[in-house]
């Protein structure tokens, strides 16, 4: 008799618990930010002054997952840089350029809310937000940014 597909999910699922052991059972949780717990400040140092933050779960500096939200005003460019592990960025609100490349070309046409990015470690990119704008970047921490001349670094002095 041929399982069925139901039944090879729920045997795969199974055997996943069992290898997770009880204590990583009890420590899975889940993370709520509502829309008015959201705090703003200061964008990370690694990006040009202007932008506004918000870390609703993990720290981009520290191992694993991390989502934050990022505030652009408008005009603001990130020059081109680069990651050393994939980043997966939505749009929230607003028109932001997002695009490889090693130059900033603005002759594109900006994503609009709910469009979707995802850029690979080590891909040069950069962003360029035609209006005031929100997105949305998740990935695994420690995330860097490498940019691609040394003179659009504002970390430098």
């Amino acid at each position: 008799m041929k399982p069925s597909l139901r039944s090879m999910a729920a045997l795969v699922l199974g055997a996943a618990a069992i290898a997770a052991g009880p204590a990583q059972a009890a420590e899975a949780h889940h993370t709520i930010v509502r829309a008015d717990a959201v705090r703003w400040g200061p964008a990370p140092p690694s990006l040009p002054s202007g932008a506004q933050a918000a870390a609703l779960l993990g720290h981009p500096a520290r191992e694993g997952p991390f989502v934050l939200r990022l505030e652009f005003p408008a005009g603001y460019v990130i020059p081109p840089h680069r990651h050393s592990k994939d980043e997966l960025v939505t749009v929230i609100s607003g028109r932001v350029l997002i695009d490889s490349g090693e130059k900033v070309d603005r002759s594109q046409r900006g994503l609009e809310p709910a469009s979707f990015v995802h850029l690979p470690g080590g891909m040069p990119h950069y962003a360029w937000a035609e209006v005031e704008s929100v997105v949305q970047i998740n990935g695994v921490g420690p995330f860097d940014v490498q940019y691609l001349d040394p003179r659009d670094d504002p970390r430098k002095p």
